[in-house]
């Protein structure tokens, strides 16, 4: 990933990384690596944030939003492996599983992220959190697969 294209995922997500450049390097690793999937990039950003990783931007997308928002399965599976928060909401109020849904429809991150859910009441709370658009994750998958939603 090219660090322009960080640099506007970071703007746009409104986080000023001048005022502490160490942690503003360190996140910009770790945003690059989790969007472009890059698990060893991931691995070493990880470790640079001291093992932050719910670490978020300031529309509260994380490194695991984006993973699963992209499709990057090895990313999703070391984020998890090191404790990331399936159930934090981005700015729009989705959950991890609406971006695995919302991308296109990335069946093995789902199926991991259900597995990876302490018990069927937790798996029930991921299915029924509702996004601003009042969208479950299963209307995600829908909009997907009827060509509707696009990711940028």
């Amino acid at each position: 990933m090219e660090e322009d294209d960080v640099d506007a995922i970071i703007e746009e997500n409104g986080v000023d990384y001048e005022s502490d450049s160490e942690l503003s390097s360190n996140l910009r690793d770790f945003v690059a690596a989790a969007q472009s999937g890059d698990v060893v990039a991931l691995r070493t950003a990880i470790d640079n944030l001291n093992g932050r990783v719910d670490e978020t931007l300031e529309d509260n997308d994380s490194a695991l939003h984006l993973a699963c928002l992209y499709g990057h399965l090895p990313c999703v599976q070391l984020l998890l492996e090191r404790g990331a928060n399936m159930e934090i909401k981005d700015e729009d109020e989705a959950i991890r599983l609406h971006d695995a849904c919302a991308g296109e429809g990335y069946l093995e991150i789902v199926e991991l992220l259900f597995s990876r859910a302490s018990g069927p009441e937790y798996v029930k709370r991921m299915i029924e959190t509702i996004d601003v658009e009042g969208d479950t994750v299963l209307h995600q998958q829908s909009k997907t697969r009827m060509g509707r939603h696009q990711v940028n």
